[in-house]
């Protein structure tokens, strides 16, 4: 990261910050799009039980991802006020951090999954795949959320094309897992769903591996010393990464929750159903990594400036992601009205599951202009690390208005599953509005200001 002083230096600057990490994000998305595919391709019953596994799974993990995401304002905020002394000494302890919340998923994992799954009103074949997709995949854990930490430190140093890179060269191979253990290639079993659990944890690990070599030996990440003279682990120091992760890992929680509460409630419906809705929600989650990766992106520079004390710098790449998300929302819409027949076919060959996602996918077009606008007004909360009011927003909207207005229309109305996604779009609708309105006021708190050491 460096100082910018001119608008088009900021938005070259952001650009450079942006594209890397949007690259990344796909890369990371297309595993489990890959996964939801070709596990499509398996059948019905595999690609249903995928979309229940991941609907348990994607909740804990952007949960645990919020937590460690802290980081990044953390040690971007440290380098602009100039203290790189201090960033080794915060990564080792968010690297403990990691693993001790691994070792806590796996163990809650283990004693839940049963009863939760006996909840759910599956089908046999259903039940089996879902259950030992997540058991395979808990194999990585904690590779990945060390991986993860790693990835934020990179990222907060503004080196987000070193992670890409890592996203680049793992994609290919999660591929290939895929193909060898959910079809039963190279004398391995035919796994069906299940093997793409196994291909996604043998992934995590690969990536992990490769993102520890590069904090050792590349510049600049070397000199931070980061992986020698290991300290002992700290509860004080994991406690202001609590305070701020916390809050940012419960937001994302409550909105990523209430899409797999949906398809759990989907549960009801028939096999056909559910995978249909898994489909047309992994394709609408693919172009929801578009303004995703730009609040991440916000986060960085933001909080350099902030750290810096230049208050106003950090409104201008505020502004400049907004705008951006503008355009995002229009792209995305057309994006997924174009396409929404096409890409039903690629999920599954069944004609009443594709006329199905066909329909999912239409209704998602509304819902994907509302996640546009609040998810890179929350990346610019993030940086100034103002994430308690967040969790709050997210809570309201998507838990207390989203989520009962799709269960009364899914229930009392003859939109029946279709009436869930109206809950969604209704809920991110007034998240993003209410992120709006914090952003505003926050930024006028600012703007009076003096940019100067002693503020």
């Amino acid at each position: 990261m460096y100082e910018t002083s001119s608008l088009k230096e900021k938005f070259k600057l952001f650009t450079m910050i942006l594209i890397p990490i949007l690259v990344t994000q796909l890369g990371i998305f297309l595993m489990n799009f890959f996964d939801t595919v070709m596990s499509g391709q398996a059948g019905a019953a595999d690609l249903a039980g995928v979309a229940i596994g991941s609907s348990l799974w994607v909740p804990v993990l952007t949960a645990i991802n919020g937590i460690l995401l802290a980081i990044t304002p953390i040690i971007a905020q440290i380098t602009g006020a100039g203290k790189n002394h201090l960033v080794s000494n915060k990564i080792q302890q968010s690297i403990y951090l990691a693993i001790a919340l691994g070792l806590i998923v796996i163990i809650v994992g283990g004693l839940a999954l049963n009863p939760i799954l006996s909840l759910m009103d599956l089908e046999p074949e259903v039940h089996h795949i879902a259950k030992y997709y997540l058991i395979s995949l808990g194999v990585g854990i904690i590779p990945l959320f060390i991986y993860s930490t790693l990835r934020n430190f990179m990222d907060a140093l503004g080196q987000t094309r070193i992670s890409m890179m890592i996203i680049l060269i793992s994609l290919p191979i999660n591929i290939i897992f895929n193909y060898i253990f959910i079809f039963g290639k190279l004398g391995i079993p035919q796994f069906g769903g299940i093997g793409a659990g196994i291909a996604t944890a043998l992934t995590y690990w690969i990536v992990c591996i490769i993102a520890l070599i590069v904090t050792k030996k590349v510049s600049p990440f070397r000199s931070y010393h980061v992986l020698s003279d290991w300290a002992f682990p700290k509860i004080k120091t994991w406690g202001e990464q609590l305070k701020i992760g916390t809050p940012i890992g419960f937001a994302m929680f409550f909105e990523t929750s209430i899409f797999s509460a949906v398809t759990i409630l989907m549960s009801v419906y028939s096999t056909y159903t559910i995978a249909a809705h898994q489909a047309a929600m992994n394709f609408a989650s693919l172009l929801y990594m578009i303004p995703l990766s730009v609040g991440m992106a916000l986060t960085i520079p933001i909080g350099f400036e902030i750290g810096a004390k230049r208050f106003k710098e950090a409104r201008t790449y505020a502004y400049i992601g907004i705008s951006g998300s503008i355009f995002i929302a229009i792209l995305n819409g057309a994006i997924l009205y174009v396409l929404r027949g096409p890409v039903s076919t690629l999920y599954n060959s069944n004609p009443e599951v594709i006329e199905l996602t066909t329909q999912f996918i239409t209704f998602a077009i509304f819902y994907q202009v509302a996640d546009a606008f609040g998810a890179p007004i929350q990346g610019v909360l993030r940086g100034y690390k103002d994430v308690n009011i967040t969790l709050i927003i997210a809570l309201v909207s998507y838990w207390l208005i989203g989520l009962p207005t799709g269960w009364l229309l899914a229930n009392y109305t003859s939109l029946e599953p279709f009436g869930y996604w109206v809950g969604i779009t209704v809920g991110l609708s007034c998240g993003a509005i209410a992120l709006f309105w914090r952003m505003f006021v926050l930024h006028k708190k600012y703007r009076d200001l003096k940019e100067n050491p002693s503020v």
